[in-house]
C-alpha cells in the first residue's frame, strides 16, 4: 500500500468512526491487518501503546502506523488524513448549526447512532480480550478434555487483569499507576 492509499485509508476511518477513537479501532483493523500491512500482533500492541499515551487513540494509532510504515512523513500525513474528515465536518455543522438543531433528521440519525456505536466499540473490546486472556482451541472436540480447557486460559495476564482490577476500583489507584503497573508487567511477564 503506498503512502497516498494509506492516508486515503485513515481519511475514510475518520470520515466513519462517529463516536470516537474507539470506534475507528475496527475499521482500522479490517483496513490494515486484512491488507496485510501489520500483524494481528502488532495490531493489539499498537492499541496499547496508543492507550497509554495522552491522546485520542484514533490519532495515536494513525501516526503510530504512518510512523511504523513510512517513518516521519508518513506519521504526519496520515494523522492529518485521520484527522481532516472531523474538521471539514465541524466546519459545516458549525456554520448551519441553528437550522441542524432541531431537524428531526439529524435527532433520528443521532438516536440511531448510539447503539451503533456502542457495537462498534464491543467488538475490538471482544477481540482484545479473546487475543490476551484465552487461547482458542483449534476445535470443540478439545474442549471435552480436562486438558483443553486447562489450556484455554492464558493465567499470567489473567491474573495480571486481576490485579488491575482490583487496584483501580477497589483500591482506587490512580488510572496513571495503574498504566505503568500493567506496562511493567506486559514486559516483565508477556
Amino acid at each position: 500500500m503506498s503512502l497516498l492509499q494509506l492516508a486515503f485509508t485513515f481519511f475514510y476511518i475518520g470520515l466513519f468512526t462517529i463516536g470516537g477513537g474507539q470506534v475507528a479501532i475496527t475499521l482500522m483493523q479490517q483496513s490494515i491487518v486484512s491488507a496485510g500491512l501489520i500483524s494481528q500482533e502488532q495490531f493489539y500492541n499498537m492499541i496499547a501503546i496508543s492507550e497509554s499515551t495522552p491522546g485520542p487513540i484514533g490519532i495515536n494509532m494513525a501516526t503510530y502506523i504512518g510512523y511504523e510504515l513510512y517513518g516521519v512523513p508518513g506519521a504526519l500525513i496520515v494523522t492529518g488524513a485521520q484527522v481532516l474528515p472531523s474538521i471539514i465536518i465541524i466546519l459545516i455543522i458549525a456554520r448551519f448549526l441553528k437550522s441542524f438543531n432541531d431537524n428531526p433528521f439529524v435527532k433520528g440519525s443521532l438516536a440511531f447512532l448510539r447503539p451503533v456505536t456502542t457495537g462498534l466499540i464491543l467488538v475490538p473490546v471482544i477481540q482484545v480480550i479473546m487475543f490476551t486472556l484465552i487461547n482458542p482451541p483449534e476445535s470443540f472436540s478439545a474442549l471435552t478434555t480436562l486438558e483443553g480447557w486447562k489450556s484455554l486460559f492464558n493465567p499470567i495476564p489473567i491474573a495480571g487483569y486481576a490485579v488491575f482490577t482490583f487496584m483501580l476500583f477497589k483500591l482506587k489507584a490512580h488510572p496513571i499507576l495503574v498504566i505503568i503497573c500493567g506496562a511493567i508487567f506486559g514486559i516483565m511477564f508477556l
